[in-house]
């Protein structure tokens, strides 16, 4: 049986060995993993081709890149290389341009990061970003986004029946970390939700970590997920 890859498991753990043994204890119940920066140096590329080569597994680095369009280019053109699933970049239309040609044809699907699920609008007004409700800048960066040729973006679960009904969204991923199974803790994110809310709102793609790496079976945790998407 094929897993449900509207399920993608953060391994948001220490290093690569860590990182592929969870893999190993989830086995064919989870298709597609997340590497983030915290394990960039923990042997983080060295995993995504493993879980690639090895294992037939789909993966998503999520770096969250930023820097002037030329460094954006070279990047995004070495990452695609390695034969990944999703990027995540900036959600500038700068980067996000730059990245959509360092990606060429190479299959990598380039996702726009909105506004982080950890902040909030104190947050917003600290970083000083423009005034006005989260939701609206959330909604209004995903369409620019995808008018500088982003594949999807990042969004919370809140905003993402809003970024669904944009002209713009036909045919783009939507990509909601934030997202808590029934019970589980906030931990440190501000817009969550429940993995058959998410998609329910137009998700494509929901990102769950602690709540199934922490948890004393994960195997389980990741399945009672799956069963919960397969209500939505």
């Amino acid at each position: 049986m094929q897993p449900d890859d509207r399920l993608i498991v953060a391994l948001d753990v220490p290093d690569a060995l860590s990182g592929l043994k969870l893999a190993e204890t989830l086995g064919d119940a989870v298709g597609f993993y997340k590497i983030g920066l915290g394990m960039l140096t923990g042997g983080g590329l060295a995993l995504a081709r493993e879980l690639k080569d090895d294992h037939g597994k789909r993966v998503f680095l999520d770096l969250k890149l930023f820097d002037i369009g030329a460094t954006i280019q070279a990047a995004v053109r070495g990452l695609a290389r390695f034969d990944l699933d999703f990027l995540t970049v900036q959600g500038d239309p700068h980067v996000v341009r730059a990245a959509r040609e360092g990606a060429g044809s190479s299959g990598l699907k380039i996702l726009a990061v909105t506004v982080l699920t950890s902040l909030d609008r104190d947050d917003l007004d600290a970083a000083l970003m423009v005034p006005g409700a989260v939701g609206d800048l959330v909604v209004a960066r995903a369409a620019r986004a995808f008018d500088a040729g982003a594949d999807g973006v990042i969004a919370s679960p809140w905003e993402a029946a809003a970024i669904r009904a944009l002209p713009q969204a036909a045919g783009r991923l939507i990509v909601t970390p934030g997202v808590r199974p029934s019970g589980a803790a906030a931990g440190d994110q501000k817009r969550v939700a429940t993995p058959a809310a998410a998609v329910a709102a137009g998700a494509d793609h929901v990102v769950i970590g602690r709540p199934i790496w922490q948890a004393t079976d994960p195997r389980a945790a990741a399945r009672a997920v799956l069963s919960e998407l397969a209500t939505a």
